[in-house]
């Protein structure tokens, strides 16, 4: 059963020391509108990019998720996105004045706990699921990892090798909801082995590690352990904040054995590529209308320049239609013209560049972007529009290619063809 989207009650600060950087660094998680996804903000860096926690902004790191865009990056964002997974948080503002999310006690805890103190409330925009066709697959020589499709929501199935005192089993499942989250999965903190630690350190890592987060595994004495197979439940943490960027809630039953980061990313890559597959052949549909609030969390415009007032169908990112009722309340009425009201062929133009705008900004890499206008063409103005007039838009996507979208647009009062035209799109970040 879908569910709506939710965000935080209140702002809440989380401050600690990095894992891996050794900075101490303030971070501030902040409610946001229904649409936003969950975006970092470098406050430490004034002009750089915000940065979307989704695949496409995955950068290439050892032993941690980093996320980049231009030059703005933020590091070992897992713990904090299983949280938001896991609890069900989808949109958030985070404010952070350093590279790396705070390492608290090695756990994700901490966060949770941050999140659970400040609320989580409902929004009225329906959350996006995805159920795989087919199992998907990522295998690497002794590695794997594969998303078999449920009708149950998410489960994890983590098969590792911890040949280490202490390690009583080396199998851990779950199907995930908050309370086994917080009891089972949370508390999980970060390890290594004790042989690995010279070379972390000579790669530039673990300068915030310390005997209070971080567990140390040897052949020797065995670790004080949290809860029963501590290092391997920390893996299925990292697994389930990496899954967090693949946008939706996922449908699948997931089996792990023996990966990491890397994997993960490949996992959610190769998802991301059946979803947009699938958008594209219609076989993945949101839902079919799309109401004022919707609209308005993912278009930027407003009074009196917001021109479409509902969505009544649309196909993934293919075509989409909607309404613009024309009134005489508008206020270019007043001067177009007087005595003799006509709905400017302009906006006309612009009602359906918005509507495009609604229909490209579904396509999963561009959460968060603008649809920034670049080129019209091919415009023909073939009737007028008057007060009263219920202005039906189609739009349809001709091509997509890496930034740019090239739309077909047409308009139309009461069956007759009014307006029609091609946009030129490119998607930027805010």
């Amino acid at each position: 059963m879908p569910r709506n989207q939710r965000t935080l009650r209140s702002p809440v600060e989380l401050n600690g020391v990095g894992l891996h950087t050794g900075a101490t660094i303030r971070v501030r998680l902040k409610p946001a509108p229904a649409g936003n996804g969950v975006v970092f903000h470098r406050t430490d860096l004034p002009d750089a990019h915000a940065i979307p926690a989704r695949f496409d902004a995955l950068a290439a790191s050892n032993r941690r998720t980093t996320l980049k865009n231009g030059v703005a990056e933020v590091d070992t964002v897992e713990h904090l996105l299983a949280c938001c997974l896991a609890l069900g948080v989808d949109n958030l503002d985070v404010e952070i004045d350093g590279p790396e999310v705070p390492g608290a006690d090695g756990s994700a805890r901490p966060i949770a706990e941050k999140i659970l103190e400040a609320g989580i409330v409902e929004q009225r925009t329906p959350r996006r699921s995805f159920t795989p066709a087919e199992p998907v697959a990522m295998r690497d020589k002794d590695r794997s990892l594969v998303a078999y499709p449920s009708e149950e929501g998410l489960s994890i199935q983590y098969l590792g090798e911890f040949p280490f005192p202490g390690m009583t089993s080396q199998s851990y499942s779950c199907r995930l909801d908050a309370p086994t989250f917080l009891s089972e999965i949370a508390p999980a903190r970060t390890f290594c082995v004790a042989d690995e630690i010279e070379w972390l350190r000579s790669q530039g890592l673990g300068k915030g590690a310390s005997a209070e987060n971080t567990v140390v595994l040897s052949r020797g004495e065995a670790p004080a352990l949290r809860i029963p197979d501590e290092p391997l439940r920390h893996k299925v943490l990292d697994l389930i904040g990496d899954l967090f960027l693949l946008g939706v809630d996922l449908n699948a039953h997931v089996v792990a054995s023996r990966t990491g980061h890397s994997a993960n990313a490949e996992l959610v890559r190769r998802l991301a590529d059946e979803m947009r597959s699938r958008e594209e052949a219609g076989e993945v549909r949101a839902p079919s209308v799309v109401d004022i609030r919707e609209i308005q969390s993912v278009l930027p415009h407003r009074y009196p320049f917001l021109l479409v007032d509902r969505v009544l169908e649309r196909e993934g990112f293919r075509r989409a239609v909607g309404i613009k009722n024309v009134t005489i309340n508008e206020p270019f009425f007043q001067g177009h013209y007087p005595g003799n009201p006509i709905f400017p062929g302009v906006l006309i133009l612009e009602a359906m560049a918005q509507l495009a705008g609604v229909l490209l900004l579904r396509r999963l890499e561009n959460t968060g972007k603008l649809a920034v206008l670049w080129a019209i063409d091919r415009v023909k103005l073939r009737g007028a529009v008057f007060p009263g007039d219920q202005l039906r838009m189609e739009v349809e996507t001709l091509k997509f290619k890496e930034n740019l979208g090239l739309v077909q647009g047409k308009a139309l009062v009461a069956g007759k063809l009014v307006a029609e035209a091609q946009f030129t799109f490119t998607m930027r970040s805010p």
